[in-house]
C-alpha cells in the first residue's frame, strides 16, 4: 500500500461527502486507502460514510479524543508507506498524491510534505509556517499588526509571507489540514502526543521530526480547498479554549524553563482566550 489517506470526523456531515468525493481522482495511479475516524459525532457522520462509500474504512468511536488521539487510532490500522491527514472541511481540487509520493520516494531525508491550501475564494493560505515563539504573538495570521502592515518582520518570520509558494520550499512545519509523512516516522516519534486535544499536534508534531533530522517542506502538487474552521464553528467556544490551552502546553512543552518568560506567555495566552470568548459571546463574526 502506498498512501494511507486518514480523516478525523466530529459533526462533520455537511461537509465530508464532499471531501470523500474529491479524493478518488487524487488518489489515481497509487495503491491507496481511506480510513475515517469519527469522533462520537451525534449528526450521522459515521453512518452516512459508511451507506454512501463502502470503500472508506470507518472506525466509529465512542468517546471524542480530539484530532491527535483520531490520527493515532488511523495510523493504528494504516498500511500505507505514507499517511496523508486531511480535513473534512477540504475539497481536493487539483493535483495528485501519486506525485507527492513520487516526490517522497526521491526524497528520503524529508519525512513530512505539507500540500497548498487556498480559502474557499482561491486564495491561498500561509500553511508553511516557521516555529512559534514570542515573536508568533506579534505575527500570528489574526494579529492587528499582521493585518496592518502584512510585511512586519514578526508575520515575515512566523507565516513566510515572502515564501513563494508555487513550488517547493523548506518549511518549519506544515498544516495538518492536509499534511503528508512517512508511516515510519510516526512510528519513530510514538505518533501525534495526544495531550494536544485539538490544535498545535502538528507543530508538535513537526518540531519533534525535525529534532530528529526529518526534514520538512511545503509540497504544491496537490491543491486542496479549505473552509477554515468549518468542523469546528458550531462548537467555537469550546475550540477556543482548546486552541489556547494546546499553544500553553506547546509552549511548556517545548520553549518553557525561564520564570520570567513563562509567566509573560501564560498571561498573553490566557488573556487573548478571554477576550475571545467575551468577544464571541457578544456576537463577533470570526473568531480563529
Amino acid at each position: 500500500m502506498d498512501l494511507s489517506i486518514v480523516i478525523v470526523t466530529y459533526n462533520s456531515a455537511p461537509h465530508v461527502e464532499a471531501c470523500l468525493s474529491s479524493l478518488e481522482p487524487a488518489m489515481a495511479g497509487l495503491a491507496a486507502e481511506v480510513i475515517l475516524v469519527d469522533n462520537a459525532s451525534s449528526d450521522g457522520t459515521a453512518d452516512l460514510v459508511r451507506r454512501r462509500f463502502p470503500h472508506v474504512r470507518v472506525m466509529a468511536e465512542t468517546v471524542n479524543h480530539g484530532f491527535a488521539g483520531g490520527v493515532n487510532a488511523g495510523l493504528a490500522i494504516a498500511t500505507g508507506r505514507y499517511v496523508a491527514w486531511i480535513n473534512p472541511d477540504s475539497q481536493v481540487v487539483d493535483g495528485r498524491f501519486a506525485d507527492v509520493v513520487a516526490w517522497l520516494d526521491a526524497h528520503p531525508g524529508v519525512g513530512i510534505a505539507g500540500l497548498r491550501l487556498v480559502d474557499t475564494e482561491g486564495n491561498t493560505e500561509p500553511s508553511d509556517r516557521g516555529f512559534p515563539g514570542f515573536h508568533s504573538a506579534l505575527g500570528h495570521r489574526y494579529s492587528p499588526l499582521t493585518r496592518l502592515w502584512p510585511g512586519n518582520p514578526f508575520s515575515r518570520r512566523y507565516l513566510r509571507t515572502d515564501t513563494e509558494r508555487d513550488g517547493v520550499a523548506a518549511a518549519d512545519w506544515v498544516s495538518g489540514a492536509a499534511l503528508v509523512h512517512r508511516r515510519s516516522l510516526a512510528m519513530d516519534l510514538g505518533g501525534l502526543d495526544e495531550g494536544f486535544f485539538m490544535y498545535c499536534e502538528d507543530v508538535d508534531f513537526c518540531y519533534r521530526a525535525s529534532k530528529q533530522g526529518s526534514g520538512v517542506r511545503y509540497l504544491p502538487f496537490v491543491t486542496l480547498r479549505h473552509e477554515i474552521g468549518g468542523s469546528s464553528r458550531a462548537v467555537k467556544p469550546a475550540m477556543i479554549r482548546a486552541r489556547h490551552e494546546s499553544l500553553w502546553r506547546y509552549y511548556r512543552k517545548h520553549l518553557g524553563g525561564n520564570p520570567i518568560k513563562d509567566a509573560a506567555a501564560y498571561v498573553g495566552i490566557f488573556t487573548r482566550s478571554r477576550w475571545l470568548l467575551i468577544y464571541d459571546a457578544l456576537g463577533g463574526r470570526r473568531v480563529k
